[in-house]
């Protein structure tokens, strides 16, 4: 009864109530709790007003809603007869129910950009509805450390995206139970690949940060991370197509072709953003799947090999690997590994460029990853066509904007030549080439490195012996 925010709500009749009067109580994890009315928008503004010393004076940086469909421990959630303001138009809790999670979601984004301001804001939410994705990044709700709701997370997380949410993710490892290391790394690799990446647990069952498990596990854990934060260009740029076209960020594979009627009876594969293909293992003991391919060719990303569209194909996948494809043509940013972003400034970034017969365009936006400067321009798009003949390579760029990044020059992975570089001239000067190493898990690959700026980079590929002789 002493806290002052129960004090100042109860005074200005803030909190929802019964028909017949009194205040709507119930359970939650902190003990009897009262619940503020979202859909009034005093209420609303109130409520974001709150946040002002938890900001400027704690220091709070994110703001976590969770129990908010609304959820009570007596019988789940509110009885019908709870009354609501709804924006002037009062009703019971069948009318409200369903929104009530978005506008406390809509309200705590209202706070928390507010008094972050010139920073970015970031909020959570459990409960959401058709345009919460508006207000807040979300995940799937309390699971269970099962290869069934591995497989689920999956699911829900498309489902998600293609309804407009696609800043999503699950409790990576499961909320209730205790999962292997081989399920908390499969699930770890899954998680990479989705916008919100976060391992939680109810800590009821054991612990379940990265390193629990011991090793293997404690470096295969590592090794999904790191290559996380390495795709992070590659991410960021999917969020902007998301944020400014509307486009999932995680697309089931009836996006990549409506007309092949077997994309429609797929639901394990999806792609993240425009390049990626992934489809992860969802059994134990498995070293590997069987999974559908779209039309167009694509490399897998652990060895190269290039595979045609529209065909079912094995994707052998250890624990070290998770079934994943890169579309030919693709270009894919990628930027040194980090402990947390913006650790270091990227000095360099690295392109991978994926050779194909044809053209394929593909992008890469920047605006630094923070604030609102990017409002008033202060962004890069960059966009890149590679076209390849039997003969060469070419690689083009155009630069739309005047954003400044911290790197100045790339590195240019070449995968799946099909004879090695010859000569390599950038903006039609000689560069030249280098190999980019190999790793646990990748194969080496020629590269080149040439100036962010560039406009075109032109591969010549080697002829046989006897193609050069017969000329």
């Amino acid at each position: 009864p002493q806290y002052p925010v129960y004090r100042e709500g109860l005074a200005n009749d803030y909190f929802c109530r019964r028909a017949d009067g009194p205040l709507m109580r119930g359970s939650v994890w902190p003990g009897l709790c009262t619940f503020p009315d979202y859909t009034r928008p005093e209420v609303r503004e109130w409520w974001a007003g709150l946040f002002e010393g938890l900001i400027k004076d704690t220091g709070v940086r994110g703001v976590w809603n969770d129990m908010n469909e609304p959820a009570v421990f007596e019988k789940g959630t509110f009885p019908e007869d709870v009354r609501f303001g709804y924006d002037g138009q009062p009703g019971s809790h069948r009318k409200a129910h369903n929104i009530y999670g978005m506008q406390m979601a809509r309200a705590t984004n209202e706070g928390v950009k507010r008094f972050s301001y010139p920073n970015r804001p970031f909020t959570i939410t459990r409960s959401t509805y058709a345009g919460g994705q508006r207000y807040s990044s979300g995940w799937t709700g309390d699971n269970i450390a099962s290869w069934d709701h591995l497989w689920l997370a999956n699911i829900q997380c498309q489902r998600l995206s293609i309804s407009g949410f696609s800043f999503i993710g699950s409790d990576i490892g499961g909320f209730i139970d205790t999962p292997s290391g081989e399920l908390y790394v499969r699930w770890l690799a899954l998680g990479a690949f989705h916008p919100f990446f976060r391992t939680h647990s109810s800590g009821d069952h054991g612990d379940q940060e990265p390193w629990s498990f011991g090793e293997p596990y404690t470096s295969l854990a590592r090794h999904f991370i790191e290559l996380r934060y390495q795709l992070l260009p590659y991410m960021y740029t999917t969020f902007w197509q998301y944020a400014t076209q509307g486009t999932p960020m995680l697309r089931p594979l009836t996006f990549l072709d409506q007309n092949d009627p077997e994309t429609y009876l797929r639901m394990a594969e999806f792609s993240l953003g425009d390049n990626l293909l992934i489809c992860p293992i969802t059994q134990a003991g498995a070293d590997g799947r069987w999974m559908y391919l779209p039309k167009g060719e694509w490399y897998y990303y652990w060895n190269d090999e290039l595979k045609a569209g529209g065909q079912e194909v094995w994707a052998s996948a250890d624990l070290t690997r998770i079934p994943l494809f890169v579309k030919a043509g693709a270009v894919v940013p990628s930027q040194p590994v980090m402990q947390f972003i913006g650790e270091k400034p990227v000095e360099e970034l690295t392109l991978h460029v994926y050779y194909t017969t044809g053209t394929l365009a593909s992008v890469l936006y920047d605006d630094g990853g923070e604030g609102y400067a990017y409002q008033e321009g202060r962004k890069t798009v960059r966009r890149f066509a590679v076209t390849g003949t039997a003969d060469s390579l070419t690689i083009t760029q155009t630069i739309e904007g005047d954003y400044q990044p911290s790197y100045g020059s790339y590195r240019v992975v070449l995968h799946g030549l099909p004879a090695t570089p010859a000569t390599v001239l950038a903006d039609g000067q000689p560069a030249a080439t280098a190999e980019y190493p190999a790793t646990e898990t990748t194969l080496a690959a020629p590269a080149v490195r040439v100036s962010a700026g560039f406009g075109e980079v032109r591969v010549e590929l080697a002829k046989p012996a006897g193609a050069a002789e017969a000329q």
